[in-house]
């Protein structure tokens, strides 16, 4: 009877390799929903993968729960972001790693690709997943890690990996077009913090952010006289609030110029540190970074897509 199941379920699904049906899946835990979603695209079936930070969760100040101990300690591999994202927890991942496998996944990363981080000297700016290109270097490390805690499915992660690797040069492509419509006098993108540098560096905006490279920085009354004038002297009509972010700096941005006379709307909403709602197409890292492209595009005054690269979009643009 057991050899009956093997060999339909080996039927219906080549895509998995024949040990996923000898073992129990992998359990994973990641820490944000970007980590979490590559370890799916890599892991696919054989891997079971749960990420700490849901949708409008800022990593910054995350702090792990006992619900969160319980899973860390529980799990086969646990995989977290590095680069002083998740500054909090940092101890407490150093302590896991003595009896479990831990691993800082965008660590893994060439650091003359990183930013400096402005607040913290020897650190560097944590938000590699702004460039697709350069997220596909982290899906790399959890492809390794993968494979190091698996060895018997290397091959089926190697294609998993590929495959996705090729959707994100895709994506690339997609957000090099597109933004490239965006009139250069527009190109200037004013956030809650400093989340899109990356993002600037790679697509040739000018990147403000109220806060510094982390949401624990302090936003002082300086900074916003400071970005209302460049509001006003740019002649800038749009900002953009962030998903994870309180938008009450981004509401004093606004009534500042608008008692200069300058108007400024929200351009959109913005996923920075986290991902859409689960189950959403913005709750995949492909449709997170879709979805940012497409608003900042069509907000400074290029033509896009309606619903995106995929036409996936939750809402039309």
């Amino acid at each position: 009877m057991l050899r009956r199941h093997f060999l339909v379920a080996t039927t219906l699904s080549l895509a998995l390799p024949s040990v996923a049906w000898a073992e129990k899946p992998l359990t994973v835990v990641a820490t944000t929903g970007m980590v979490a979603d590559a370890v799916r695209q890599v892991g696919g079936d054989v891997v079971e993968v749960k990420a700490l930070m849901g949708p409008g969760i800022d990593p910054h100040s995350y702090r792990q729960t006992r619900s969160d101990i319980v899973a860390l300690t529980g799990a086969d591999l646990v995989l977290w972001h590095g680069l002083y994202l998740e500054a909090q927890m940092e101890e407490f991942f150093a302590k896991l790693g003595r009896s479990r496998t831990v691993v800082a996944v965008a660590e893994a990363l060439d650091k003359e690709q990183l930013r400096g981080h402005d607040d913290y000297e020897g650190k560097y700016d944590p938000h590699v997943w702004m460039v697709p290109t350069l997220w596909s270097g982290v899906v790399r490390e959890v492809q390794r890690a993968l494979t190091e805690a698996r060895p018997e499915a290397a091959d089926f992660f190697a294609t998993n990996a590929d495959a996705h690797i090729t959707e994100l040069e895709r994506l690339q492509t997609y957000a090099e077009n597109t933004l490239s419509k965006v009139p250069e006098g527009s190109r200037v993108l004013v956030t809650a913090h400093d989340a899109f540098g990356y993002f600037g560096s790679e697509y040739g905006f000018d990147v403000m952010g109220i806060q510094g490279i982390s949401t624990q920085s302090e936003a002082g009354l300086n900074r916003i006289r400071e970005l209302v004038d460049i509001l006003v002297e740019r002649e800038i009509g749009a900002v953009f609030v962030e998903s994870s972010v309180s938008d009450r700096s981004m509401r004093a941005l606004i009534e500042g110029a608008a008692a200069r006379g300058h108007e400024v709307r929200i351009g959109g909403e913005l996923f920075s540190d986290a991902m859409g709602a689960t189950g959403t197409y913005e709750g995949t890292y492909i449709g997170m970074i879709d979805h940012n492209i497409t608003v900042i595009a069509s907000a400074l005054g290029a033509e896009v897509p309606e619903r995106g690269l995929n036409n996936k979009l939750s809402a039309g643009i």
